[in-house]
Formats: structure tokens, C-alpha cells, sequence
């Protein structure tokens, strides 16, 4: 599992999860396994994990565990299986405040070692003649080569200034249209070198990797899916579970921030007549947990990384 993907905040992100070492909990982003593992280390015979992952090169990584249950599915749908889930339990009646299954849900948010380090999925830069891919499941809908040769000049711009925060998103986008008007861009060699005029010497890989994030984030649906989850998880979670959430870029990041303060990812506060925050939610750790140094200089995808915790309110 390690040479798949090296877990981040692994030691952190459990602490904090388990409350109850009996307890139900969901690991949103299977990945390579290695939250799922320490967690399982974690829980008594009678405690159990539901992991999802839409990518089935991670369905390999399953542990023989009579605890562990893996969905291949985007965990944007978690409500719906902690719905199954209750029904299962043979809770049928209705359930408003949601189906309330978990005592902890994880989710790290970061793209797998294994998917940058595999040519064929066409999320890294590093790799020339890569197929311009992205897809995190890795079949079906579209690709980055789709995105980038079928969307308009202002379509492009738009998501490469609101995903990657490209300082030079429109040129980027002109250069893009300029260029797959003279051949198709098919291989991330063929996106490289036609942005490579706007690329500043010595910073070329800073300012790709922007470009490459903003356009993984639309193949992928990334923001709509994190914020369906977030709902979702606040919905699935007995009064007192704990919601766990790694981030790797400001976007998501301020995204579930805001959510966990406020119940909206947009920040604002919803009140009752009392002035009482109506958020299904309550904020444990006020600052993000960051890794150590030591943890950073031992896998370096970790240096972005923050930990963010809160806890189901009761009566919400």
C-alpha cells in the first residue's frame, strides 16, 4: 500500500476520528488503503469501515477484513449508502435530520501517488507523451483532452482562473485555442508545448501544475462533488461524530473551512430567532493541523496539506 499511496496526517486524522472504538466509520477516499488500515487497527471486533473509491485501481488495495465494506463509487453519494446502511438495521422509519449511521467519516482529499506516478492516467506533467486523461475513476465521461479541445477560449479561461488561479489564464487559454486549431491536443506533451511561451523560465513546473489542477478539478467535477459530500457527511453523522477532512489548495480548503464554521461553503452564518448558529456542525480544531517537518521531508506531496476536524451538533 505504501508504494501506492504514503497516507497523510495519518496519526492526526485518526486520532481524531475515533471516539468510539466500537463505532461505525466511513473512509471517503480509499485511495491505497493506509487510513482504512490504521483505523481498522484502531477499532474493536464490533467496529467497522465503509470506504469508497471511483477509481478501481484502488479495489486492489483491500484488506482481508470482515470490518471493512469497499464501494466503488464517488463519495459525493455517502448519504445515500449511510441510508442504506440505516434501513439495513432495519430503521425504517423517517429520519429528517438524515440518516445519522457514522461515528467518524475521513476524507483526504488529495490525488494518489499512484495516479500522478502513472503515465497512463494523464494527471502529471512530468510524463511527455501521456494521454491527456485525468479521469479519476478512469472510464467513462470526459477527459482533459476533451476539456481542452472542445471548450471555447472563455470557458477555458474561466476554469483555469477560478480552479488553478492562473495568473495568466486568459493567454494560457489563447495559446490552448491557437494551437489545437493546427493539430488536435491529444498528450500532455502537446498541452506543455503549446503553453510553453507563458511559461517563466525556471518556474515552468509552478505555474503547469496551476494548469494542470484547474483542469483535473473540471474533469472531475471536483468542487461539486466535495460539496455534495460535505452535506452529506454532516447528514450521516450521529450527534457527536466526527467529520475528518484533509485539503491540499486553498479552493477546497476554504471550502470545507467555511462549511464546518457555518454549514455553507460559502461562509454565511445561518441563525435561529435566538441568534443560535443553525450549523450541523461544530468546529474542533480552530487552526488546520499541518505536518511535521519530519513527515514532509519523508513524502513531500504532504507539504500543502491541512487537517481540518469538527463534530456533529446534537438537536442539528
Amino acid at each position: 500500500m505504501s508504494q501506492y499511496h504514503i497516507p497523510v496526517l495519518l496519526a492526526e486524522s485518526i486520532s481524531a476520528l475515533v471516539t468510539n472504538p466500537d463505532g461505525t466509520y466511513a473512509d471517503a477516499t480509499f485511495g491505497g488503503g493506509g487510513h482504512t488500515a490504521e483505523l481498522l487497527s484502531r477499532l474493536n471486533d464490533g467496529g467497522r469501515v465503509i470506504a469508497f473509491d471511483r477509481d478501481i485501481d484502488a479495489l486492489g488495495n483491500a484488506p482481508e477484513d470482515g470490518r471493512l465494506t469497499l464501494i466503488h463509487n464517488n463519495f459525493r453519494y455517502i448519504e445515500n449508502y449511510a441510508e442504506e446502511l440505516r434501513r439495513s438495521r432495519g430503521e425504517n422509519e423517517p429520519c429528517p435530520d438524515g440518516p445519522a449511521v457514522f461515528d467518524g467519516i475521513l476524507a483526504d482529499l488529495g490525488v494518489s501517488s499512484h495516479q500522478f506516478d502513472t503515465a497512463g492516467r494523464g494527471f502529471s506533467f512530468r510524463f511527455e507523451d501521456a494521454p491527456l486523461d485525468m479521469r479519476m475513476n478512469g472510464e467513462g465521461g470526459m477527459t482533459a483532452a476533451d476539456i481542452v479541445n472542445s471548450y471555447s477560449e472563455e470557458e477555458l479561461e474561466k476554469i483555469l482562473r477560478l480552479y488553478g488561479e492562473v495568473d495568466g489564464a486568459r493567454a494560457a487559454a489563447r495559446l490552448i485555442a491557437s494551437a489545437r486549431n493546427l493539430s488536435p491536443i491529444s498528450t500532455t506533451g502537446d498541452l506543455d508545448r503549446a503553453l510553453s511561451r507563458i511559461l517563466p523560465r525556471g518556474a515552468e513546473h509552478k505555474v503547469l501544475a496551476k494548469i494542470y489542477q484547474a483542469l483535473r478539478i473540471e474533469v472531475n467535477q471536483e468542487m461539486r462533488a466535495l460539496e455534495k459530500f460535505l452535506e452529506g457527511a454532516a447528514r450521516s453523522l450521529v450527534p457527536g461524530g466526527r467529520l475528518v477532512v484533509i485539503t491540499y489548495h486553498s479552493l477546497e480548503d476554504r471550502m470545507v473551512k467555511n462549511f464546518m464554521r457555518s454549514g455553507n461553503i460559502d461562509g454565511s452564518r445561518n441563525e435561529d430567532m435566538y441568534g443560535r448558529s443553525l450549523a450541523p456542525l461544530e468546529v474542533i480544531s480552530r487552526k488546520p493541523i499541518v505536518p511535521s517537518e519530519s513527515e514532509i521531508q519523508n513524502n513531500t506531496r504532504a507539504r500543502s496539506a491541512k487537517l481540518r476536524i469538527a463534530e456533529r451538533r446534537a438537536g442539528l
